[in-house]
C-alpha cells in the first residue's frame, strides 16, 4: 500500500522538493516491480543514490511495452498516447483521476489564476476522434468547471467558433482557447482577428497534416492572423500527470511539483539541474505510475528552472503532439 502523504504534492516548497523526490524514489523502488528492476540493472539501488539527480530515470518507451504501476490496483482510467500508424501507443494506468484533476487544476491556478473567471475553448479535433485523451479529458473538466454558457469543444466547426470568439470579444470576456497545432494553423489561416481578451494555448499537433514548422513559426503566424500578442504553449503528454506552460519569453515553466533536468545524449546516467541535452523529469503527481522520467525531447533548462524544447532524438518516435522548436 502505497504510504506517501498525498497533500504535500501540491504544497510542495523548493527547498521540500528534494525531500519528497527522495522519499518517492525509495518508495517506488520498494512497490513497482518493473522501476525496481530497471534501477537494479543500472546499479542504482537505493543506498548509492544520495541527490535527486542520482535517481534513476526510466526511459519513458516503457509506457508502451509494460503496466507502470506502484503498488497494486485497478485503473480508474487508462490514458492512450495518439501515437502514429503502425506504432506501439504509450499507456498511463491511473489509479485516481482525482489525483490527476488536483494536478492539471492546481497547476491552471499557479500559470492563470482563477478558472472561473474564464470561458474555455477546445479546437481539439484529432484528440476528440478518439479515446483515453488525457489531454481532452483535462479540458473538458475546465470546459465544465467553468460554468460559461458558451464553454465548448469544436471539431472543424471554423465559422461557429469564428462567430463564437467574436462575440466573447465584443464581450470582453476572458478566453483561454486550447488549441492543437494543425488545426489552429487552419483556423488562423481563414480568419483575420484582433483578439485582445483570448488566451490561445498551443498544444502541440502536426502529425504529419503538414510540413513540420518550428514552434516561432507557428506562433508568429497565429499572432499575425488572429492578432495576439503572445501565444501560449502546453508542454504535456501521456506519461505524465502534470504539465508545464510557456511564460512571456517563450520558455516552459513547471508546476511546484514537477521539475525538469537534462542528461548528456552520449551518457544517460550524467543528469544536471541546468544545461543542455536529452529531457529528465520528475512529477510527484506520478506518485502511482512512475515520477521520475527519461524522455525523449531535447532541450535546454535554465538557471531559473524554465526550459526550452528543442527536438527530438533521433531514435525516437514521431509524436502526435510533435512539434519542431529548432
Amino acid at each position: 500500500m502505497l504510504a506517501f502523504d498525498l497533500n504535500k504534492i501540491f504544497t510542495v516548497k523548493n527547498l521540500t522538493f528534494p525531500e519528497l523526490a527522495m522519499d518517492l524514489f525509495h518508495l517506488q523502488y520498494e512497490q513497482n516491480q518493473l522501476y525496481r528492476q530497471f534501477s537494479d540493472s543500472i546499479g542504482k539501488a537505493p543506498e548509492s543514490v544520495k541527490t535527486i539527480n542520482e535517481i534513476p530515470f526510466l526511459p519513458i518507451s516503457f509506457f508502451k511495452s509494460h503496466e507502470i504501476k506502484t503498488g497494486e490496483f485497478l485503473p480508474e482510467k487508462i490514458f492512450t498516447s495518439s501515437g502514429t500508424t503502425g506504432n506501439t501507443n504509450s499507456m498511463h494506468l491511473v489509479k485516481q483521476l482525482k489525483l490527476y484533476e488536483e494536478s492539471f487544476g492546481h497547476c491552471f491556478h499557479q500559470f492563470f489564476g482563477d478558472l472561473q473567471q474564464y470561458c474555455i475553448l477546445g479546437l481539439l479535433p484529432s484528440y476528440l476522434e478518439r479515446e483515453g485523451s488525457s489531454l481532452v479529458y483535462m479540458v473538458d473538466h475546465f470546459i465544465r468547471a467553468s460554468n460559461h454558457p458558451l464553454s465548448d469543444f469544436y471539431l472543424y466547426e471554423h465559422e461557429h467558433l469564428y462567430l463564437i470568439l467574436q462575440e466573447l470579444e465584443k464581450d470582453q470576456q476572458p478566453t483561454i482557447l486550447f488549441g492543437v497545432t494543425f488545426a489552429l494553423l487552419d483556423f488562423a489561416a481563414k480568419f483575420k482577428m484582433n483578439l485582445q481578451h483570448i488566451t490561445i494555448i498551443e498544444t502541440g499537433g502536426m502529425k504529419g497534416r503538414r510540413k513540420e514548422y518550428t514552434r516561432k513559426e507557428v506562433h508568429d503566424f497565429i499572432k499575425d492572423k488572429l492578432g495576439v500578442k503572445i501565444v501560449h504553449s502546453e508542454y504535456g503528454m501521456t506519461e505524465l500527470l502534470s504539465q508545464a506552460y510557456t511564460n512571456a519569453n517563450g520558455n516552459f515553466e513547471c508546476p511546484d511539483w514537477m521539475r525538469v533536468f537534462v542528461r548528456a545524449e552520449d551518457d544517460p546516467f550524467f543528469v544536471q539541474e541546468t544545461g543542455k541535452g536529452a529531457i529528465n523529469i520528475i512529477d510527484l503527481a506520478n506518485c502511482y505510475s512512475c515520477s521520475f522520467l527519461a524522455t525523449e525531447d531535447l532541450g535546454q533548462v535554465f538557471e531559473n528552472r524554465s526550459f526550452s524544447i528543442e527536438g527530438r532524438l533521433d531514435s525516437s518516435d514521431l509524436r502526435g503532439c510533435s512539434l519542431l522548436t529548432a
